[in-house]
C-alpha cells in the first residue's frame, strides 16, 4: 500500500535527518536548541523553530529529561505538546549549598543568580546520565525579585507570611533561568541557557488573606511564596511578560531554544 508507505517513511526520513545531524557534525540538535541564527538558518528548511513542529522527530530520536521535580514544570511540557515524550529525573544538585557558595562569592545580580542555578540542575544531572540515545536534559529555577532582594522558597509558614506581607501592594520581578545540556556516548556538552523575566504586581493583602493563603499549605514550595497558577492566583492584580515565567517555565522563550 503505497499511502501506508509514505505515512511509514516521511516520520523515519525526519528521523535520519536529524541523527545524521548528530554524527555528520560535532553540534547535533543546534537547529532545535541554540538561538544562534546562522546554525538554525541550515535546518530551517526542513522545520519550523518552536516545538510543536519538531515534537515528533524529538519523540523519535531524542530522549528529553526534565531535571525537576515540579508540577507546574510538567505541566507546561506536557501543554506544549510533550506529555509522554520526557523523563523526570530530580537533579542531584545541593541546592541549598550552591545558593550558599553564590551568596557567598557575591552574586548579587538575580538574573545571573537564577541562571547558574538552571546551569547547575541541569549539569549535575547530565553528569550521572548514560545514555545511548542523544539525551537533552532541562534545567530550571524560579526567584522571586524585590527590588534587588531575592526570595526563594520559604523555610516555614513564618517565612511565608513574612514575605508575602513584604510583597503586599508591592511590584516584583520573577525570573526563571533554563539551561539546556546534551548527553552522548562522547559525554556532556553545554547547549544553552536564558533567563527570562515577568512583572508582577500584588494587590494590597490584609493580615487575614496572607494568613488563611499560607494555612492552604500552596505557597511551601513555591519561590516567593505564592503560586501563581492556584489559589495565590487571588493575589496578584497583573503581570507584564510571560505568565509561564511566573509559574516556572517560559513556554514561548523554551520553545524557541
Amino acid at each position: 500500500n503505497n499511502g501506508a508507505m509514505k505515512r511509514f517513511l516521511i516520520p523515519s526520513a525526519r528521523c535520519i535527518l536529524l541523527l545524521s545531524l548528530f554524527y555528520g557534525e560535532d553540534a547535533f540538535l543546534l537547529p532545535l536548541v541554540t538561538t544562534s541564527v546562522s546554525k538554525r538558518s541550515k535546518i530551517s528548511q526542513h522545520f519550523m523553530s518552536l516545538i510543536v513542529s519538531t515534537v515528533e522527530p524529538i519523540n523519535c530520536s531524542i530522549k528529553l529529561v526534565l531535571a525537576s521535580q515540579s508540577p507546574r514544570r510538567r505541566e507546561i511540557l506536557d501543554m506544549m505538546g510533550l506529555e509522554g515524550k520526557y523523563d523526570v529525573t530530580p537533579s542531584p544538585l545541593d541546592e541549598s549549598s550552591l545558593q550558599q557558595r553564590l551568596r557567598e562569592a557575591g552574586v548579587p545580580d538575580p538574573i545571573d543568580y537564577t541562571k547558574i542555578l538552571a546551569e547547575e540542575k541541569a549539569k549535575a544531572l547530565a553528569e550521572t546520565l548514560q545514555t545511548v540515545l542523544p539525551t537533552l536534559v532541562v534545567g530550571s529555577d524560579t526567584i522571586v525579585d524585590l527590588k534587588g532582594d531575592i526570595l526563594e522558597k520559604p523555610k516555614d509558614a513564618g517565612d511565608a507570611v513574612a514575605m508575602l506581607k513584604k510583597l503586599s501592594a508591592r511590584s516584583h520581578q520573577v525570573h526563571t533561568g533554563v539551561a539546556i545540556y546534551l548527553v552522548t556516548q562522547d559525554g556532556v556538552k553545554f547547549v544553552s541557557s536564558f533567563t527570562e523575566t515577568a512583572n508582577v504586581q500584588f494587590a494590597k493583602l490584609s493580615d487575614a488573606d496572607i494568613e488563611a493563603y499560607v494555612k492552604t499549605g500552596e505557597p511551601m514550595d513555591k519561590a516567593g511564596s505564592y503560586g501563581i497558577q492556584g489559589i495565590g492566583g487571588q493575589l496578584v492584580e497583573r503581570i507584564e511578560g510571560d505568565y509561564f515565567t511566573v509559574m516556572g517555565l517560559p513556554m514561548n522563550k523554551f520553545s524557541a531554544e
